[in-house]
C-alpha cells in the first residue's frame, strides 16, 4: 500500500525550492520591470544600427532615462503615503507609454526586421523599424487615451437561465464596474455614465466594485452622480479589491447614503410576475486579508435563508470566485476586475490569474459567468484593444 502522506510530503519538498525561487524573483520584479520597459525601446529605437546624429541619440537617451526615473517616482508619490494626484497622473501615464513602446519595440523588432531583409542597407532597415515603432505607438496611445476617457458604449446581450421563472423573463439588469474614480477628476464623466445607465430603463442596476482609487472622502465628488442612478427594483453594490486599499467601510457607507444596497455577504429577493430571483453579493476575496472586522467573502452567508429552488444572481468582483459559485449552484455571476486586459497584450497576463477575460462563459453544470471589461480604467489613462463598457443583460427564462 502506498503511503500517501509520505508521497504528498515528498511532492511538497520537491516543489518548495521552485516556489522559493519564484518568490525571490517576484521580489526583484518591481526593480527589473521598469528598467526593461524603458531600456528595450531605447535600444531598439536608438542603438540597433540607426546611426542617428549625436544630438538625436543623446537627447533620446536622456528622455528614456528621465522616463525611467520619473515613472516609479511619480507612482510612489502618487499612490504611496503622500497621495499626490499630479504625481500619480504622471507616473501612471508614463507606465502606459512605456508598456506600449516596449510591446511594439519587441514585436516590430522581431517581426518587421526579418521582413525587411534585402531592402536597403542595415541603417535603412533599423531606421524603418524605429519609425514604425514610434508611429504605431503614437497612434495606439492617442486612440487608447480617447477610448479610456469616452463614455463607454452599451453592450447588450440576452442571458438565458433555465431556472428563471416566466414572470422574470425580460428582466433588464445593467452592470457597471471598475469605475476607478481617481487622480484624474472625472466628475463630469461620471454624470454622463449615470445618464447613460438611466436611459436603459433597468429593473436592477449592479456595481461590482473598484469604485475608486482613494478614500470615499477624497473621491466623493466623482462618485456623487451614482446617487442619481434609477432602477425599477434595486441598485446593488459589492466591494472590489481597490476598496480595501482605501478604507473600504467608508465606501460601503457612502454607497448606502447614495441609495445603493451594499450586499455584504447577504441577499435580497426581486419579485416580478409571481416569480422570484435571489440577488446575492459577497465581499471581494481580498477582504479578509485587509484586517477589517467582518469583511470577507462568505457565499454561504450570502445565500443563508434563500430557497434553494430559486434562481440566484450573484455579484462577486473577481471572476475567480466562480468556482465557489458553481459549487453552490449559482445561476449567474456578474464580475469585473479584469478590465478586459486594458492595454494589450496585458490580456494574456490577466488570463494567468483569472478564469475569464471578458464576456459570457459557462462553469459547471449550471453557472453562467459574465465578466465586464469595466466602465473606467485603472492607472494608465489608456485602453488598447479592450474597450470599456456599460452592460445591459436581458434575462431570459426557459431552456
Amino acid at each position: 500500500m502506498t503511503d500517501t502522506s509520505s508521497t504528498g510530503q515528498a511532492r511538497g519538498e520537491a516543489t518548495a525550492p521552485r516556489r522559493r525561487a519564484l518568490y525571490r524573483l517576484m521580489r526583484y520584479l518591481p526593480l527589473v520591470a521598469p528598467v526593461l520597459l524603458w531600456a528595450v525601446p531605447c535600444w531598439v529605437l536608438l542603438y540597433t544600427g540607426q546611426h542617428w546624429p549625436l544630438p538625436v541619440t543623446a537627447g533620446g537617451t536622456a528622455l528614456f532615462v528621465l522616463g525611467l526615473v520619473a515613472m516609479p517616482l511619480g507612482m510612489a508619490r502618487g499612490h504611496g503615503r503622500r497621495q499626490q494626484d499630479a504625481a500619480a497622473v504622471l507616473g501612471d501615464t508614463l507606465l502606459g507609454v512605456s508598456w506600449v513602446l516596449f510591446t511594439w519595440s519587441v514585436l516590430l523588432g522581431v517581426l518587421l526586421r526579418p521582413a525587411l531583409a534585402g531592402v536597403g542597407d542595415g541603417q535603412d532597415r533599423a531606421r524603418t523599424v524605429a519609425w514604425a515603432v514610434l508611429g504605431v505607438s503614437a497612434v495606439l496611445l492617442a486612440w487608447g487615451y480617447a477610448e479610456a476617457r469616452r463614455v463607454p458604449r452599451v453592450r447588450r446581450l440576452d442571458v438565458r437561465l433555465p431556472r428563471l421563472g416566466a414572470g422574470l423573463d425580460g428582466l433588464r439588469v445593467v452592470l457597471v464596474t471598475d469605475t476607478h474614480y481617481g487622480p484624474l477628476d472625472r466628475a463630469r464623466w461620471s454624470a454622463r455614465v449615470c445618464e447613460t445607465v438611466n436611459a436603459l430603463d433597468a429593473d436592477l442596476v449592479c456595481h461590482t466594485g473598484d469604485i475608486a482609487d482613494g478614500t470615499a472622502e477624497r473621491r466623493r465628488a466623482q462618485a456623487a452622480p451614482l446617487g442619481t442612478v434609477r432602477a425599477t427594483h434595486a441598485r446593488v453594490y459589492v466591494t472590489g479589491n481597490h476598496e480595501y486599499y482605501s478604507e473600504a467601510q467608508g465606501w460601503v457607507d457612502l454607497m448606502d447614503k447614495l441609495g445603493w444596497e451594499p450586499l455584504r455577504n447577504r441577499h435580497l429577493l426581486l419579485e416580478r410576475g409571481g416569480d422570484t430571483l435571489v440577488v446575492a453579493g459577497v465581499d471581494d476575496v481580498t477582504a479578509e486579508s485587509s484586517g477589517l472586522p467582518g469583511h470577507r467573502a462568505h457565499l454561504a452567508g450570502a445565500l443563508d435563508g434563500a430557497d434553494p429552488g430559486l434562481p440566484v444572481l450573484l455579484l462577486a468582483h473577481q471572476p475567480a470566485f466562480v468556482d465557489r459559485a458553481a459549487a453552490a449552484g449559482v445561476d449567474l455571476q456578474l464580475s469585473g476586475h479584469t478590465h478586459g486586459g486594458q492595454i494589450w497584450p496585458f490580456h494574456y497576463l490577466v488570463r494567468l490569474d483569472q478564469p475569464a477575460l471578458a464576456g459570457l462563459s459557462h462553469h459547471g453544470a449550471r453557472t453562467v459567468l459574465y465578466t465586464s471589461r469595466g466602465t473606467g480604467f485603472w492607472g494608465p489613462p489608456f485602453r488598447v484593444f479592450a474597450p470599456s463598457e456599460i452592460t445591459l443583460l436581458v434575462l431570459r427564462s426557459g431552456n
